[in-house]
């Protein structure tokens, strides 16, 4: 899904805000963005479901703003509401931990330190300086422990610079100089070929978003791409006057693709680009190598980041287990997860994990994923690389990166 400015999710800060009921996160989130995004009542609880709201930040560029529910929210339905807030940690890229009564208690030291354990930079934030401001013995020991502060009211004009200078200290330089996905690859002025397959996946009169954004990627670095079907890729090589630097080709037709593109010309899928990108393209590589391994009555959760309604030749939800049952065996059992509802606190359930793209996603969401998958010992790898492993041709897909 893309944000009305048509800045995908992926590529934006994800700012998440934390805090009890009732701290005053909505009021902050409508403050920046200067409009009602978020319901804002003296009702403890008005908030639910995380809100987003995606906007444009100046200095910092493209944002996505996440308002959760509070953490000290009560009752059978109130513990729901706190699981989707901790869901939220998974793809925070800088918190921002409200506090409304100028306390810094067990909650805030709760959450502070969840986030410090997943290394998410934040920022504590006493959002009602109106009315109550912190004791000089709390804004000390904050200080003190290097904990970053900001003093304001939602409800002053000045609120919004003050957030604003506190969150430039916290953005990462990694957003600041995102990672090129295929541009540092080749050299200036080189051309590579897109092969582009048009299913009946791909949405009306449009590219899928990680092919769109590969074009615009290699634009930037003064490469040039030339975009064909899987059928136009032998006569569209034929007809250039020499080997284009690379191609790259959607991971449905790799087996095709592989078989027309001669052994001297780079090859490689949008999907595997993808997992350098938003991942670590060596675990997930390790995570592809592992599916020859598994036994025939192994467990595979399928992760799909987005939530399009599949078809009958969805990736995810048939091409994939078709070959893997073909690969491992048909006694496999696969399962399938969407969205955010990935299960972290479980995922040793499962002998390995096989995520898409993760196009719409911030690199650290992906990360996180990996993450647990690593401290259960569960390998993980990706689309592409699972159909490259399984085609017998992963080696050649990931020799453009260098990888071992």
């Amino acid at each position: 899904m893309e944000s009305t400015d048509g800045t995908p999710k992926g590529f934006r800060l994800h700012l998440a805000l934390f805090g009890r009921r009732n701290a005053g996160k909505s009021s902050l989130l409508n403050m920046m963005s200067r409009q009602q995004s978020s319901l804002v009542s003296e009702i403890a609880g008005t908030t639910t479901d995380p809100v987003e709201k995606p906007m444009e930040l100046l200095p910092i560029g493209p944002v996505l703003f996440i308002d959760t529910a509070g953490i000290d929210d009560v009752g059978t339905l109130g513990r729901l509401r706190i699981e989707k807030t901790r869901q939220v940690f998974e793809r925070t890229d800088i918190g921002l931990l409200v506090v409304g009564d100028g306390v810094w208690g067990d909650f805030e030291r709760s959450i502070g330190f969840e986030l410090a354990r997943r290394k998410i930079p934040f920022l504590v934030v006493f959002s009602k300086s109106d009315i109550v401001r912190p004791s000089e013995d709390t804004s000390g020991r904050l200080e003190s422990a290097k904990i970053p502060l900001v003093v304001l009211s939602a409800f002053d004009p000045n609120g919004r610079n003050a957030l604003l200078e506190g969150l430039l200290e916290l953005v990462p330089e990694t957003f600041l100089s995102p990672p090129p996905i295929l541009a540092d690859l080749l050299p200036a002025g080189e051309l590579a070929v897109f092969v582009v397959p048009i299913d009946k996946e791909a949405p009306k009169g449009r590219l899928i978003l990680p092919q769109v954004q590969t074009i615009r990627d290699v634009l930037d670095g003064d490469q040039g791409c030339l975009v064909v079907k899987t059928g136009q890729l032998k006569d569209a090589l034929d007809r250039l006057n020499r080997p284009p630097a690379i191609v790259v080709t959607d991971s449905q037709v790799l087996d095709e693709v592989g078989a027309l593109v001669p052994r001297d010309i780079p090859l490689t899928t949008f999907s595997i680009l993808f997992a350098r990108q938003k991942g670590d393209l060596a675990t997930m590589v390790d995570g592809a190598r592992a599916i020859g391994k598994l036994p025939p009555q192994s467990r595979v959760l399928i992760a799909e980041s987005c939530g399009h309604h599949p078809i009958a030749e969805d990736i995810g939800t048939a091409k994939i287990p078709n070959r893997l049952r073909q690969t491992v065996g048909p006694d496999l059992t696969i399962e399938h997860v969407h969205g955010h509802d990935f299960p972290a606190s479980h995922v040793a359930d499962w002998d390995l994990v096989i995520h898409c793209g993760a196009c719409m996603w911030n690199r650290r969401e992906m990360l996180s994923r990996m993450m647990h998958c690593r401290a259960s010992g569960v390998p993980i790898t990706n689309y592409g690389l699972a159909i490259a492993a399984m085609s017998g041709i992963l080696e050649r897909a990931i020799e453009p990166f260098g990888i071992e």
